[in-house]
């Protein structure tokens, strides 16, 4: 099969009154495809007298004629049936084409105000804060393929300059680099595009590791504690200041004096901590702390064993984030008065606290009796390092 009918076999895009801009980018295609593009803008000319002319001018013309019939008869078979009466009466195909492109792309007058406001368009157009690069840039090239079909073309250094002046705040960081390394006048926004789409893959790959990371702090409170919005915390802190009066035993703020965890104990005067007296204070003689397992004293030693292949609710973990022992497991308190208050966890957020007993702990020297709070939304068994030391225990790891 020759070219010239692998040429002729092109399927034709049909025209059903919308879109008229891309079909007609697409048509001048097919014509110049073709070979016919010419006899669509200039159009053929018949002299009125032909017997004047020579025998190579009357093949010219009648060449010029084949063609224009060849291109008006793409034309008609472009048409839905429907609007096939718009151009049935042209002669020619010039004549169809400019009847098509008068109603459905306006006059000359038209043409120019649209491609104002498409101008107007482009210029105003910003990237929102929640849309991709590849978002952004489909519009940008919607607004430039139109501008393209009245005539106007916009270059790939403007479409450049467009998107790097128009991102969104977050992209700035790598807007800086493309500016600091790349080429701008022969930087295509392709290879822009792409630079953008690599830096959100990246922004993205982090985002899912921070979420992860805080995911796992919630369901595991032993682990690394994620990164807290310090106005956010501040915020929150507000709220439950505004919430609970000053408690007249701890003085915060986060419950009501009855709720209160140091309700009945010893207050400390030299480290202001409750749960011993200043004659037992770790932090008096700081050599003392450093070296309480010269005491020996056993009442005071409080041994735990990590089981790190073993789960379930007798299962225990060392928490310095939590400020209370915590359990969600109703059936192993000894006593269990179920008043409610608010407890703080190791990424600063607050849990609702249904219950405080007593729960004895199997350790290596015998059992001991810790006060914990029930909190249903937690999944481990945690012990507050900070209660512990509280309650004058050394702990030894």
């Amino acid at each position: 099969m020759s070219l010239e009918s692998n040429r002729s076999s092109l399927p034709l895009p049909i025209f059903h009154g919308e879109n008229y801009d891309f079909w007609s980018i697409k048509m001048r295609t097919y014509f110049r495809s073709q070979y016919l593009w010419k006899i669509i803008e200039e159009g053929v000319t018949i002299p009125e007298d032909i017997t004047s002319l020579s025998e190579d001018q009357k093949k010219v013309m009648e060449d010029s004629q084949q063609r224009d019939s060849h291109a008006l008869y793409c034309l008609q078979q472009a048409m839905a049936d429907n609007l096939f009466p718009r151009i049935m009466g042209a002669a020619t195909a010039k004549e169809a084409w400019d009847t098509l492109q008068e109603e459905f792309q306006g006059t000359i007058k038209v043409r120019i105000v649209r491609l104002q406001k498409l101008r107007r368009d482009f210029e105003n157009l910003k990237m929102k804060d929640n849309e991709t690069a590849k978002d952004y840039y489909s519009k940008i090239k919607e607004i430039v393929n139109q501008m393209g079909a009245y005539g106007e073309i916009i270059s790939d250094k403007n479409i450049v300059q467009k998107i790097l002046i128009s991102c969104t705040e977050k992209y700035d960081s790598i807007v800086s680099v493309i500016e600091e390394i790349k080429d701008l006048e022969t930087l295509s926004p392709t290879e822009l595009m792409g630079s953008l789409e690599a830096y959100e893959s990246r922004r993205e790959r982090h985002k899912e590791s921070e979420a992860e990371n805080a995911f796992q702090s919630k369901i595991n409170p032993r682990s690394q504690k994620p990164k807290v919005d310090g106005k956010k915390t501040q915020e929150k802190q507000k709220e439950n200041n505004d919430k609970y009066p000053p408690c007249g035993i701890c003085k915060r703020k986060i419950h009501l004096e009855k709720d209160c965890w140091f309700k009945g104990k010893p207050q400390c005067q030299n480290c202001k901590n409750f749960g011993h007296t200043e004659k037992t204070c770790r932090l008096k003689k700081s050599h003392q702390a450093n070296f309480s397992e010269e005491k020996n004293d056993e009442s005071n030693l409080f041994y735990v064993c990590q089981a790190t292949t073993e789960e379930g609710k007798y299962t225990w973990y060392l928490d310095s984030g939590c400020s209370n022992h915590m359990t969600k497991n109703e059936s192993i308190f000894c006593s269990l008065d179920k008043s409610k208050t608010k407890v703080k966890i190791g990424n600063g957020d607050f849990m609702e606290a249904v219950g405080k007993g007593t729960i004895a702990i199997d350790t290596k020297k015998g059992k001991r009796y810790i006060n914990v709070l029930l909190v249903p939304n937690i999944d481990q068994n945690l012990l507050s390092v900070g209660q512990m030391i509280e309650k004058g225990y050394s702990l030894h790891f």
